[in-house]
């Protein structure tokens, strides 16, 4: 099944990049020399428009930030991902990206193969653990091949998709990203996405500087986090669909129009800044006269850095689909070239900026995926720049702990984390997030009201198995509880029958749970007040009670579930 699903996994990526190259290239043709120049502002538009026309009346379902549906669907939907993802995140993303949607087709084509490997367990009626293996497997070899980077898709899944480094795990991990990288040679050649050739290897001389760049990356990263997800906010404050396409492609189309290497995916812009063509980055813009002077070369270096950003979330928030894989290193590269050339004018140096933008790629992917592994071997792997490998570690690290001293998790995982619905692979939380505690609500304790007797009391306990009689009023509101325990002495005193009532023997429980509560606050709730029995409410109106013994054995048999057999 691992080989199966690699083999989908990386003919998915191929047929993607291969159609979002020629729809990219039919594009450029068209909006070549003159006015037409201006057609650069309107294609984006028309690329997100198509998009937003084909989830909506297509689709019928949010197909947009891949990664972070498969984390949820892991944590929250038993690993099952609907069947329409093995299919509708290529189209979409190939309408976004090849008009010039300034996002990564990465995303869309690992939903595409978790989806693959999902539906694959589904049908063959596989467990979750199973299941998710195999969504892992998809995930990894969507990776594999689209970068033709068996080891960065193995070590993506373990970092991003929190799977668990085990021999029952990492042998069809193995198997999906070597067949799916050797697919992609296959069908695509030998040629990775960045030929270098590193004329420069590591120098102990540059240990300062690129812990300097890391650092610089870390912060960078920071800032790409922080200001995509405010950015996106801002839009989904906008309720109408058309005025947010609208919004979104007038701002990117803008961008584009002003500094053209903000379009499409960037690993153009990438290349010419590893052949140290600057210059060229100016050619057919508004400032192609000052394409010589290195002044305004570093603006506008810097401003693409921090407009990328801008760009990527305005693309995602106007209805377009795609992730920020590709931007990462866009601006990681441009970034890395920045310091590098920076440095050299600035203090007579001789740093190598080429090796300082493939090292600035790898500090700001670990700095905005929290991967600082799938970075480093990422870019050792597609650059062939193993000889860079010391550097690698050395930025990527100082940039992952550079973020994290902000941002504890990454752009894919925050919004989860923050609604505890994020699978780590910590084996406490990860069995508490797919414990969906509401299913152990027991509905079956007979409920009475204040006014009854004493008297109407023992036939409901005549009648009833259980020794908790939750009281509520006409509209369902819990007044208190009473336990059989403290009646027990008085419930065959016939005097007392017709003269004590419910509200003379009800006691308060020691706090409650509401519904919408997340599981972690409902087992602090059990941990401090000892209790074994709590009442469940509804906006203040009774539901049920919640077993403490009851949501153990659950987390047991979850526990066995996610752990190896």
């Amino acid at each position: 099944m691992a080989f199966v699903v690699g083999l989908l996994s990386a003919l998915a990526a191929v047929i993607l990049k291969n159609t979002i190259h020629y729809i990219e290239m039919f594009v450029i043709r068209l909006s070549e020399g003159g006015v037409t120049k201006l057609l650069y502002f309107a294609w984006p538009l028309a690329g997100i428009l198509l998009t937003v026309i084909f989830v909506k009346y297509f689709v019928r379902d949010k197909i947009s930030h891949g990664v972070s549906r498969i984390l949820y669907a892991i944590s929250k939907k038993n690993s099952r991902i609907k069947p329409h993802n093995t299919w509708s995140s290529i189209i979409a993303s190939t309408f976004t990206i090849g008009f010039g949607g300034s996002v990564g087709a990465e995303a869309p084509i690992v939903l595409t193969g978790a989806a693959i490997g999902s539906n694959l367990g589904r049908i063959m009626r596989m467990n979750y653990r199973q299941i998710t293996l195999l969504v892992g497997c998809g995930a990894a070899g969507a990776v594999a091949g689209i970068f033709k980077a068996p080891i960065a898709g193995i070590i993506f899944t373990l970092e991003i998709l929190m799977l668990d480094l085990t021999i029952a795990s990492i042998v069809p991990l193995l198997i999906a990203s070597v067949t799916a990288a050797t697919l992609s040679y296959f069908l695509m050649g030998k040629d990775v996405l960045f030929s270098f050739t590193l004329s420069e290897y590591f120098s102990l001389g540059n240990i300062p500087w690129y812990i300097l760049l890391g650092v610089v990356s870390g912060f960078l990263s920071l800032y790409f986090t922080r200001s995509s997800m405010v950015i996106e906010g801002l839009y989904d404050r906008i309720k109408d669909p058309w005025v947010k396409l609208l919004s979104g492609g007038i701002v990117l189309g803008f961008l584009i129009w002003v500094m053209p290497p903000l379009y499409g995916e960037g690993y153009e812009t990438i290349r010419l800044i590893l052949d140290g063509d600057t210059g060229l980055l100016l050619e057919n813009t508004l400032f192609e006269s000052l394409s010589d002077n290195f002044l305004f070369i570093m603006v506008f270096l810097a401003a693409l850095s921090l407009f990328k950003s801008v760009a990527t979330s305005s693309t995602n928030g106007a209805g377009g689909v795609g992730g920020v894989f590709a931007p990462s290193l866009f601006i990681g590269g441009v970034n890395g070239y920045f310091v590098a050339r920076l440095l050299n004018n600035s203090f007579s140096l001789d740093l190598p900026e080429s090796n300082f933008a493939l090292v600035g790629m790898a500090g700001t992917m670990a700095g905005i995926m929290h991967a600082p592994l799938t970075a480093i071997f990422l870019i050792a792997e597609i650059t062939g720049g193993y000889g860079l490998l010391i550097p690698l570690i050395i930025t990527s690290t100082v940039s992952f702990i550079t973020i994290f001293r902000f941002e504890r998790h990454s752009i894919y995982h925050k919004q989860l984390a923050r609604r505890g619905e994020l699978i780590t692979h910590n084996k406490d939380r990860a069995v508490l997030a797919l414990l969906d505690w509401t299913r152990e609500i027991e509905t079956d304790l007979t409920a009475v009201r204040s006014t009854d007797t004493l008297g109407e009391l023992v036939k409901t306990v005549a009648s009833s198995k259980r020794n908790i009689f939750p009281v509520v009023d006409a509209d369902g509101i819990l007044e208190g509880v009473v336990l059989l325990d403290n009646i027990r002495e008085i419930m065959f005193n016939t005097r007392m029958y017709e003269d004590t009532f419910v509200s003379d023997l009800m006691i308060m429980p020691p706090s409650y749970i509401d519904k919408s509560e997340k599981v972690d606050a409902v087992m602090e709730t059990f941990k401090k007040t000892g209790a074994w029995n709590l009442p469940v409410l509804d906006g203040g109106r009774y539901v049920g009670f919640l077993s403490k013994s009851r949501i153990f054995s659950t987390y047991r048999e979850l526990l066995m579930e996610v752990s190896e057999e």
